[in-house]
């Protein structure tokens, strides 16, 4: 089922976490921190939504890169009714798809409690001082790459790596609802 991200406030600060990645190595929201920023993306393997937008995500992750803002995905559903989000398969999706970024896993989905996050994806961008910035959507065709007519991440990130303010309606990003355990 279809779900929004709800609204978080602008200036909302950042929570701290600290998770694995597939292969065990740990990564802190402090190390992951760039200079100019953090990208978090509260995303998954299996979902259609999150499946549309990665090729997207992973470039616009090398972009923000080069504007000195850092990427994390954080996959929340790490749930046995769906192993196709499991972090063997993570380990297969970060070769497969050529993940460059640090791709966690938030097992007993607290990181995804603490950030309030719905869906995947579920996109949150932070600056340098660990303040909202931009919560919202990818863009504005989810299901067509070749449709999209506003790229408002792309923009988040150009504008706060360039320090002009953000401004203008954040969209919600609307994806699977997160699998979270009982």
């Amino acid at each position: 089922m279809a779900v929004e991200s709800v609204e978080i406030p602008v200036g909302t600060t950042m929570p701290a976490f600290e998770l694995s990645d597939p292969f065990g190595k740990t990564f802190s929201s402090e190390d992951l921190l760039g200079p100019k920023g953090l990208l978090v993306i509260f995303t998954c393997n299996h979902c259609p939504y999150a499946k549309a937008v990665w090729p997207r995500t992973i470039n616009l992750a090398s972009l923000a890169k080069n504007l000195g803002i850092n990427t994390v995905g954080i996959n929340p559903n790490i749930h046995p009714d769906y192993p196709d989000d499991a972090p063997e398969v993570m380990r297969e999706k970060i070769k497969e798809w050529g993940i460059s970024f640090p791709y966690l896993v938030d097992e007993s989905q607290e990181v995804a409690r603490a950030y309030k996050a719905q869906c995947t994806p579920d996109i949150y961008l932070f600056d340098s001082n660990k303040k909202l910035v931009y919560h919202g959507r990818v863009d504005d065709n989810w299901q067509e790459e070749s449709r999209v007519t506003r790229e408002e991440l792309k923009e988040a990130i150009t504008k706060l790596a360039e320090g002009r303010p953000l401004n203008g309606e954040q969209y919600p990003s609307m994806g699977c609802s997160i699998k979270w355990r009982r």
